[in-house]
């Protein structure tokens, strides 16, 4: 039998465990809290320096972020200034260059209207231009020497300026047919080229010099602005815009054109008298003028590309080269009994927009007297006479058959009359039968 004793060790034996898991319990509990309270604390602490890391590096970020933006203005607008001062300068200082080619090209061209005898002097003038190219500038390349500088594989020497200047106006003292666009793209693209190369500029910025003399070479001589801008930036490559030199070409532009007319040189204006209302038939006969001036401009092309072959195969020597084409345009132009091929052509212009009255073959015979004279030696331009040879083929008769114009009529016997000796040259009365007026 148990004794009551141990019962009652064996019940206290029994409850002890009720009596010591809960203050176990207790105990982990507080210790867990404890542990669990420094974890967040830890935790808290933690997060607070992470937010103030990222609070700093947020900082310096918007302080690297100013900096970086503000060094970028700075240098933009520095840059801009920097551009702003060179189109500036480079305008004044081509614009001068180019008002003074212009006038010295009016007053040669004038002289030589006024004197016509000069004209035999053509021989001479060649002579005279072969001879400094071939002392002074026997690498020069044209106009052609200036768009390969901005292409980084040529250099404008100066010399190609007053090279230009002389030999352009001795083409046109002596009545060579050719224009002037093409000297004066060489004289300002000359110019800028070397005031690029006398400031600490890059060669990237070199090239922009060069396009901002020939932009403000082409705005003093013809009074274009935008479109001497537009030029110099497309004329490099067909069909890619160097649009980092739009704004120094425009200023330098506008600075040109501003200085030639402040100096009294203006540029050729024609007036139109009238313009066709836009039809079907109007439209159809615009495009089929359109299509024959595109097949004319190859063909000139062409012409002077071929007339270039024969020069180097059958005429050598440049010297002889020069005095045989100066003979053959002397006496084509006397034989034509006319000086209106003479020169850049542009009286001839007037002629066909203003009035409508050029000869039949006004387009054909500019065109071989221009292709004779720019590939002998002579110096100028191609743009303006292929002008002229548009606007006299485009004026033609074939572009409105049947119709002429009508200069002078009067009434007799109530009908409407045409006067026979005021018929245009290239109209015979025999040939009219009936006029509506």
């Amino acid at each position: 039998m148990t004794s009551t004793y141990q019962i009652r060790i064996t019940h206290s034996l029994a409850i002890l465990p009720r009596l010591i898991v809960p203050q176990i319990d207790r105990s982990y509990l507080r210790y867990r809290m404890k542990m669990i309270h420094a974890k967040d604390m830890k935790n808290f602490k933690g997060e607070k320096k992470v937010e103030e890391k990222q609070e700093n590096l947020l900082q310096n970020t918007m302080q690297e972020k100013a900096k970086y933006y503000g060094n970028r203005i700075w240098r933009d607008m520095s840059s801009l200034g920097k551009w702003l001062i060179l189109a500036v300068v480079t305008g004044c200082i081509v614009g001068a260059a180019s008002s003074l080619f212009s006038y010295v090209l009016k007053t040669v061209t004038n002289v030589r209207e006024e004197h016509l005898w000069i004209f035999y002097l053509l021989p001479v003038s060649g002579l005279i231009i072969v001879f400094l190219y071939q002392k002074f500038g026997k690498d020069d390349g044209g106009p052609n020497q200036v768009f390969m500088t901005i292409r980084s594989k040529d250099d404008v020497p100066l010399k190609s300026a007053p090279l230009i200047f002389i030999s352009t106006a001795l083409t046109h003292l002596t009545g060579g047919s050719a224009g002037r666009e093409g000297a004066v793209i060489q004289l300002g693209g000359s110019i800028g080229n070397q005031l690029g190369r006398m400031l600490p500029l890059d060669e990237e910025d070199r090239h922009v010099m060069v396009m901002c003399g020939m932009s403000a070479a082409f705005a003093a001589l013809f009074g274009t602005p935008m479109a001497a801008a537009v030029f110099a930036m497309e004329v490099v490559s067909v069909g890619v815009m160097y649009y980092t030199a739009l704004v120094p070409c425009i200023i330098a532009s506008l600075i040109a054109s501003g200085f030639a007319a402040s100096m009294g040189i203006n540029p050729e204006a024609f007036h139109v008298t009238s313009i066709p209302a836009l039809t079907i038939e109007s439209g159809i006969k615009m495009g089929i003028v359109a299509l024959c001036c595109a097949g004319l401009s190859i063909l000139f092309c062409m012409a002077l590309n071929g007339i270039s072959a024969f020069y180097a195969k059958y005429l050598k020597n440049v010297y002889v080269r020069v005095v045989v084409a100066s003979v053959a345009i002397i006496v084509i132009t006397k034989l034509l009994g006319t000086t209106d091929y003479m020169g850049a052509g542009t009286g001839l212009i007037a002629q066909a927009i203003e009035h409508g009255n050029v000869r039949t073959l006004d387009f054909f015979w500019k065109l071989v007297l221009t292709v004779l004279t720019m590939r002998a030696g002579f110096r100028g331009g191609e743009i303006v006479p292929s002008f002229c040879i548009g606007a006299t083929f485009g004026c033609g008769p074939w572009t409105y058959p049947g119709t002429f114009p009508i200069h002078l009529c009067g009434k007799r016997n109530g009908s409407t009359v045409l006067w026979r000796d005021k018929l245009p040259a290239d109209i015979h009365s025999d040939c009219i039968r009936a006029v509506w007026i």
